[in-house]
Formats: structure tokens, sequence, C-alpha cells
């Protein structure tokens, strides 16, 4: 069973999955190990030793096994049985944006529905390269980019910092890549360092893990000539739940009828979504929103030795995502935040995306680095239960004058921030899979406050 670890994290970290995991053996390479002076309780068995080692019998012998024998044939005498559907492929461990990592355990048909889900709907050929950037400690990486290439006839070439966006223009280029998948994130940066023709073979751009904002799809197409679509799934699911479709793949005679704006598009085949009550978990009718539950052929077996927290996530065979959403009269999903992205405040419950896209149509999505702007959090009130604290980079006008602007916006007063909730951060977290850091930006923003609170006693 495959475990890619997370090499962005601390080694605190990675060695919580390892012992969660059981994993004894890390399979490294010494220039990695050199670069991020990992500290792992584990023996290291490094790729360069493993190369030469290799003699040309093992190659022919492993020529011989890939092209007459059969795919159980070969791996029986490995595991001392035949493999099945259910047995676990992979354990992915969740990003841990809002917490420690989960070991998410997913099976050999977890990632075949998957694939053949994605193909059903992008109509996948072997015409078709896939350019894989994302890490494969992610699920969308290790799935898509990784598996797919290897099960169905379409190719890909890798490269392994997603934000080298130099060298991934010159890999497009060279090898005409018709598809890429990506996040908001990792696209601002394209903007700012890929020449136009770099990009000119791609027919297909779909970003996920974070909210692709309208601003960012116009500049991304105006520059490449390709308008990137949302798609949405967790690690839970394998990760895939639902994607817009690109016109350029669409089979139907209207282009434009998988694609709606705003949305994640329309659930993949087999999967079922729908929308409960946050208060009492009742049924909610179309464009009514609440907490999003899905099911299909892609859900885990589980967390790793965690049902209790499998029990509280699985229900009837539903994996409540935590995202707070809606679906429309024509099916597509709408996502208007996370639930761990809300702040109840004099008891209503006020959405931090919702506050943060207000700010952002003042100051811009992106800073002059190409990062994100600013970015709305939340750290505990006496008062009124929470207050919002806004992370930012450097502004070109006082925090006072952007809450004026707010203002004169349609948000209610209740989810306007004040200027002394404004504060100047280096950078905003974020983690590997180009995720906002969820954990850190409220420690960072608690931090801020004590800092403020000491200074003014």
């Amino acid at each position: 069973t495959a475990v890619n670890l997370n090499y962005t994290a601390t080694s605190s970290i990675i060695n919580k999955c390892n012992e969660a995991a059981k994993v004894t053996h890390v399979v490294t390479s010494k220039r990695l190990m050199d670069k991020f002076a990992f500290d792992l309780q584990a023996e290291l068995v490094f790729l360069e030793d493993i190369k030469n080692e290799i003699t040309w019998k093992d190659k022919a012998l492993g020529f011989l096994d890939a092209k007459l024998r059969s795919a159980s044939a070969v791996t029986r005498p490995l595991t001392g049985r035949s493999r099945s559907k259910d047995d676990p492929l992979t354990i992915i461990f969740t990003s841990g944006s809002t917490g420690d990592p989960k070991g998410v355990v997913l099976t050999n048909n977890n990632i075949a529905a998957n694939i053949n889900s994605f193909d059903s709907v992008l109509t996948l050929t072997e015409k078709d390269t896939i350019i894989g950037i994302l890490p494969f400690f992610h699920s969308f990486g290790f799935t898509i980019t990784l598996w797919a290439p290897m099960i169905l006839k379409l190719a890909a070439a890798y490269h392994h910092n997603p934000l080298d966006a130099k060298q991934i223009g010159k890999l497009t280029e060279q090898l005409k890549a018709t598809i890429l998948l990506a996040t908001p994130t990792f696209l601002r940066t394209f903007l700012r360092r890929v020449e136009p023709d770099q990009f000119k073979s791609l027919e297909v751009v779909v970003v996920g893990a974070e909210k692709l904002p309208q601003s960012l799809s116009n500049a991304f197409e105006e520059r490449f000539a390709v308008r990137p679509v949302e798609g949405y799934g967790m690690t839970e699911m394998g990760p895939l739940v639902s994607v817009n479709i690109p016109p350029s793949r669409n089979r139907s005679p209207d282009k434009q009828s998988g694609l709606r704006e705003g949305s994640v598009g329309r659930p993949l085949t087999g999967v079922e979504t729908k929308v409960l009550s946050i208060e009492d978990s009742k049924p909610l009718g179309v464009n009514e929103d609440g907490m999003l539950y899905v099911r299909g052929p892609g859900l885990m077996q589980g967390y790793l030795n965690k049902q209790d927290l499998t029990n509280q996530a699985m229900q009837d065979g539903w994996y409540r995502t935590g995202d707070v959403g809606h679906i429309d009269a024509d099916g597509f999903v709408f996502i208007t935040g996370r639930q761990s992205r809300f702040s109840k405040i004099g008891g209503e419950m006020v959405p931090h995306v919702l506050v943060e896209e207000s700010i952002h149509a003042i100051i811009g999505e992106t800073n002059s680095a190409g990062g994100i702007s600013a970015v709305v959090t939340a750290v505990p009130d006496e008062k009124r239960g929470e207050r919002l604290i806004v992370l930012h980079g450097e502004l070109d006008r006082p925090a006072c004058d952007i809450v004026t602007q707010l203002n004169t916006t349609t948000l209610p007063k209740l989810y306007l921030p004040c200027a002394d909730d404004f504060f100047q951060v280096d950078s905003i977290p974020t983690l590997g899979t180009g995720k906002l850091d969820l954990k850190a930006i409220c420690e960072l923003a608690s931090q801020k406050v004590n800092e403020t609170s000491s200074t003014s006693s």
C-alpha cells in the first residue's frame, strides 16, 4: 500500500503520518533529503543506491514480466495472493489545513472509478498529454496525473515544483500538452511568468482546491486563450465529485451546456449529492444553502485507525463534506464556503469567503508577488462570540478607506470588519497543495491580535 508523504510538511507531521501508517522504510533521494533536512524516524532507502544495484538481467526480467505475464501473476509472488478491487491502494493524508492530517484509505476501485469518470467527462484520447505538477501526496495528483496515464491511452510529463512557472511553460510548449490540472494559486504564478505561446496547445485547464475567482478566469483566458473551469472534490472521495465540462470537450450540440460559471460543475457519473440543513439535518430544496453531502464509488474505506472520525464523517453511505453550498435546478453544485470558514457573530453565521471577495474587489485579488492579497479569518470575542480578522500584504490605501468602501457594498453591517481588524503580514500561509493553510492563518491572526493587545495595555 503506497503512502506518499507530504514533503512540504514538518518532520514532526511526517513522523506522525509514518507512525499512523506503520511506515518503517521511506524511499527517497539524497538530493531531497539534503534540501529539506528532514529528521525522519524511519529507515531511508535512497533511489541513487537502488539504481546502481539494478543489473541488465533485472531489466530483462522486468521487460518480460511487463510484456508476457498478467498483473495478478506479477503481484501474487510479492503479496502472497491476488489483489482485489477492495484492497487498499494508497493511504493519502489530508492536507491538515484545519488540523492534524488524517490518513484516508483509498482502494483500487476508488481510484479506478475516479479515472473512469474523469475520462467519460473529458473524453481523453491518445493525443492528450497531461502536465503533472500536482504532488502525489495530493489525491488529485495521485489519481489523475499519476494513475490515469498508466491506465488510459494518454501521455504525461511531470515537473516537481508547481510554482516553477518558467520550466512548466517550457515543458508544455515542448510537448504540446493539452491538459493542465492546477489550483488558483498556481494559475496566478503562470499569469506572471509564462509566455502566451507556451500555453497555446492547452485545451483543458481544470482548477480545484480553492474557489476560482471569475477575475482570475478572465485574466487567464485573455492571456492564454483557454478558460479555466472549476472542479470539486476531496481526498475522502478519491477525490473527484464534480467538474465543469470545457466547451472543447463537450459532446453535446450545446457546447456550453456542461458549464456554469461560479459553480463546481455537475456530479460525475455515479456520484450523488444532496444538501441538508446545518441546524436540523432536514433536506433542503433547489438553491437553498446548507451542508453538502456526497456519495459514490470513490468514497474511502475510512480514516486510518480512526473509526470514531470515520463514523462522524460517513452517515448511511454519505460523506459529510464540511462544505456549505447549494444545488441549482439543473444539478450544478455551488460551494459558498466551508463550515470552518464561517463565524458566528451576534448569533448569525458570517461567511469569510463572501467578505474576502468584497475586499478583493476593492484592492485586487493578488499582490505584487502574485500571491493572494488578503484573507479573512476569525478570533474569539467576548462580546459577539467571534471577531473577523483580515490578514493582508502591503496595501495601496489605508484600511479605513477599505472599510469605507465595504460600507457601500450590499454586505450586511454585521459582516464588516473594522479598520483595527486589518493586520499586515509578510505572506499568507499556504500548503504545498496550493490551498490556504487555514490552521496557520488562524494562529497567525491570534498572534497579531495578542501582540496588539499587549502593546496597547
